[in-house]
C-alpha cells in the first residue's frame, strides 16, 4: 500500500510539473494559442477585458512627433532630438503559461514602446552584473567611468543602484539633456529649478530621462559596445524575437570607445528615439521575466539579478530596477498581487509580469490611467 501511495505522489507530481510547464515559441513559428477554457479562465470575462483595451485607445495623437511635444511641452529646451514613428492602434497579448489566450490588433506592428526601455537598459545592467562587469551594484559609478561624468562632491557618491532606481540625483547635462529640465516641477520656473540643491544620491526616486541616459551612457562604456549589440546577442536571439526591433539613440549621441565610434542610446523616447519593437517580441522578453530569466532550459539572466531588479526601493516603494512593482504605494493596483510587476511607457505601453497566476500581459495604446482597471478585469476572469 505504502508503495502505490508513493507511486501515485510521483505521478501527481510529474503531472502538476508537466501542467505548470511554459510554452516557448520558436522564431518565426505561429505562436500557439489555447482557449481561456482549457485554463478555467472565465472566456466572457476575458473578452470584457479586451473590449476593454480596444476600446479606451490612448487619447494623444498617433503622430507621436505631435503627442510628444505636446506632452512634454512644459519642459523647458524640450525638442526631438532622436527618431519618432508614427503609432498604430491598440494591441495587446495575454500569455498564461506561455500560451496566448487572448489577443487583439497588429501584434507585429513596429512601434516605439518609450519607457519599456528602461527595464531593457535595467537588463543591460543586469547582463553585466552576471558576467562580472558590474562586481556590485553599490558600487560607485566613477570607479567605471573616470571620464569626468561621476566627478565632483556630489555626483562621486551615485551608485549603480542608485541609476537603476532612479534616486541618484545626478547632477549635469548629457547630450545636450540638463537634469533640472527634464519634467520640472508644476510650481516655478527656470531659475527655481536650476538652482535646487540636489537631493543626497538614494533618497528620493525623481523619473529623469537624462540621468536614465547617464546609465545608458556608462553601460555602453563598461560593455565597450552599443546596448543594442549587447540585447541582441544576449537576450533577443536567444528568445527568438524578431529582426524588426531597434533600439535608438539621439542624432548625435556619439561616443567613443577603443576607437570605435559608436551610439549611446536612450532609455525613454520622450525626445525621440528608444526601443521600437512590436507586442509579440514584447512579449517574448515578458515571458523570460515569467520563467525567472530562463529561455526554455537555458538562463539568460540570473535569479539573483531579478530579485534584486524587483525589490522595493526605499524612497519609492512601487520602482525596483527600472521595473515598475505592485506594492501597497501610490500605484498600487487594489485586489490584485503584490508579486505584480511591469514595464510601462509614455502612450499606454505595458508588459505586466504576474508570476503568481502564470501570466504575462502586453498592452498597448492603452490610455494610460486605465491600466490597474484593466488588470482587475482580467484578474476577475481568472479560476
Amino acid at each position: 500500500m505504502r508503495y502505490l501511495t508513493t507511486v501515485f505522489f510521483l505521478l501527481s507530481f510529474i503531472l502538476v510539473g508537466q501542467s505548470q510547464d511554459y510554452y516557448f515559441p520558436e522564431r518565426n513559428a505561429v505562436w500557439e494559442q489555447k482557449s481561456a477554457k482549457a485554463f478555467s479562465i472565465d472566456n466572457s470575462r476575458l473578452e470584457e477585458a479586451v473590449s476593454f483595451a480596444k476600446s479606451n485607445e490612448y487619447l494623444g495623437s498617433r503622430d507621436l512627433r505631435i503627442a510628444i511635444l505636446k506632452g512634454f511641452e512644459n519642459e523647458p529646451f524640450h525638442n526631438i532630438l532622436g527618431p519618432t514613428k508614427k503609432r498604430g492602434g491598440p494591441a495587446g497579448m495575454i500569455l498564461k503559461n506561455g500560451h496566448i489566450v487572448a489577443v487583439w490588433g497588429d501584434t507585429k506592428r513596429v512601434d516605439m514602446t518609450f519607457s519599456v526601455t528602461k527595464s531593457f537598459l535595467s537588463t543591460m545592467a543586469g547582463l553585466a552584473f552576471d558576467n562580472g562587469l558590474i562586481a556590485n551594484t553599490n558600487d560607485k559609478v566613477r570607479q567605471y567611468i573616470w571620464d569626468g561624468t561621476f566627478d565632483g562632491k556630489h555626483n562621486s557618491k551615485v551608485n549603480w543602484e542608485h541609476l537603476l532606481q532612479q534616486n541618484s540625483s545626478w547632477s549635469g547635462a548629457i547630450w545636450g539633456g540638463k537634469d533640472w529640465a527634464d519634467r520640472p516641477p508644476k510650481e516655478g520656473d527656470i531659475d527655481d529649478w536650476k538652482f535646487e540643491e540636489p537631493k543626497e544620491p538614494g533618497t528620493f526616486m525623481e523619473y529623469n530621462d537624462v540621468r536614465v541616459n547617464v546609465l545608458a551612457y556608462a553601460l555602453t562604456h563598461v560593455w565597450r559596445k552599443p546596448m543594442p549589440l549587447v540585447l541582441k546577442d544576449k537576450i533577443m536571439d536567444k528568445i527568438g524575437a524578431s529582426t524588426t526591433w531597434r533600439w535608438y539613440g539621439y542624432d548625435h549621441a556619439w561616443t567613443e570607445v577603443d576607437g570605435i565610434k559608436m551610439k549611446s542610446v536612450t532609455g525613454g523616447g520622450h525626445s525621440g528615439a528608444g526601443l521600437f519593437i512590436n507586442t509579440e517580441d514584447m512579449a517574448r522578453f515578458g515571458l523570460l521575466f515569467l520563467n525567472n530569466g530562463k529561455w526554455k532550459q537555458e538562463r539568460l539572466i540570473s535569479e539573483d539579478w531579478i530579485k534584486k531588479a524587483i525589490a522595493p526601493s526605499k524612497p519609492n516603494v512601487n520602482y525596483g530596477y527600472m521595473w515598475w512593482l505592485n506594492k501597497k504605494g501610490d500605484r498600487h493596483w487594489e485586489g490584485l498581487s503584490e508579486n505584480i510587476y511591469y514595464a510601462a511607457g509614455f502612450g499606454g505601453n505595458f508588459i505586466v509580469i504576474d508570476k503568481e497566476n502564470d501570466m504575462v500581459i502586453v498592452t498597448r495604446w492603452l490610455e494610460p490611467n486605465k491600466i490597474g482597471e484593466f488588470m482587475i478585469k482580467i484578474n476577475a476572469a481568472l479560476p
